[in-house]
């Protein structure tokens, strides 16, 4: 999805999983090398990073605020939690209620959406409100 929609990519470890060319290739990523990929040792490498977005989202399953209710600009940056257990809380903390959103759900008897079809659905209501770029 970032390759496609030409948007950058922020790995920030400990990842979970190991990004090595046989786990690429196991995965269908063929696309790997058309991404603006980068990785960070942690959460404040990532934010002293050059390329760091200066205006962040949390996308959670918690907050009260929609992902319509933003009002997205270019350059912001969607951050997203570990897939099984989200967000750890001090990252709440740091981001607060004004900048923390959830993904509606019609169903609300569920937990929430997977990592993967959360982001997509994140980046791509960003994409509608700010242009899909060039």
């Amino acid at each position: 999805m970032c390759a496609i929609t030409r948007s950058r990519l922020h790995l920030i470890h400990p990842l979970g999983y190991k990004i090595t060319d046989a786990a690429l290739r196991r995965a269908g990523m063929d696309y790997w090398f058309s991404l603006d990929v980068h990785q960070h040792a942690d959460w404040a490498a990532f934010k002293a990073s050059e390329h760091a977005p200066k205006r962040m989202w949390l996308i959670e399953t918690g907050p009260k605020r929609t992902i319509w209710d933003a009002k997205f600009e270019d350059g912001d940056g969607l951050v997203f939690g570990n897939e099984g257990n989200g967000s750890p809380a001090w990252l709440y903390e740091e981001f607060g209620d004004a900048r923390s959103l959830t993904i509606p759900q019609a169903n609300t008897e569920l937990r929430s959406l997977n990592l993967s079809t959360a982001a997509g659905v994140a980046c791509y209501e960003a994409l509608r409100q700010i242009g899909m770029p060039a």
